[in-house]
């Protein structure tokens, strides 16, 4: 799995003319779900993105979570994050999920973050608006490859 989290202040998702999604201050997460990602990848992703620590505390050090802030978290599903451009400029996807195997994963991964934290999202393989007041800005990237 790749996972682009930004700090924001708020973040909204537009489909079809209409908000179906708005937070406050949290984290906006992009998440692609590479073709050979599992359920440990999830539970990897939820662990690292739910207590990572971003926010500022009173001395200004990135030390408070996103829950610590009473923050929320918008997951909008991004298969683009795979697209490889190695071989000329037009992106490949090859190591994108296939949209069943990604819309599973999206919506455990979705599950499980709900369980613990507050959470809102786009829709899957929906054309999205997304809308962000970045804060910092701050922008992590995560690749279960890499953990």
């Amino acid at each position: 799995m790749r996972i682009v989290a930004q700090r924001v202040l708020s973040a909204d998702c537009v489909v079809e003319g209409k908000k179906v999604a708005d937070i406050g201050v949290g984290l906006l997460c992009f998440v692609g779900i590479g073709k050979n990602d599992t359920h440990d990848d999830v539970m990897k992703c939820v662990d690292k993105i739910g207590g990572l620590r971003v926010f500022e505390d009173q001395n200004c050090k990135m030390s408070k979570s996103c829950e610590d802030v009473g923050g929320e978290f918008l997951l909008i599903s991004q298969f683009t994050l795979y697209g490889s451009i190695r071989h000329g400029k037009r992106p490949d996807f090859t190591s994108a999920a296939s949209p069943d195997k990604g819309r599973e994963l999206f919506d455990d991964f979705v599950k499980e973050m709900s369980a613990l934290h507050k959470v809102q999202t786009g829709i899957f393989g929906a054309d999205m608006a997304i809308k962000a007041q970045n804060d910092g800005p701050v922008t992590i990237i995560f690749d279960t490859e890499n953990l």
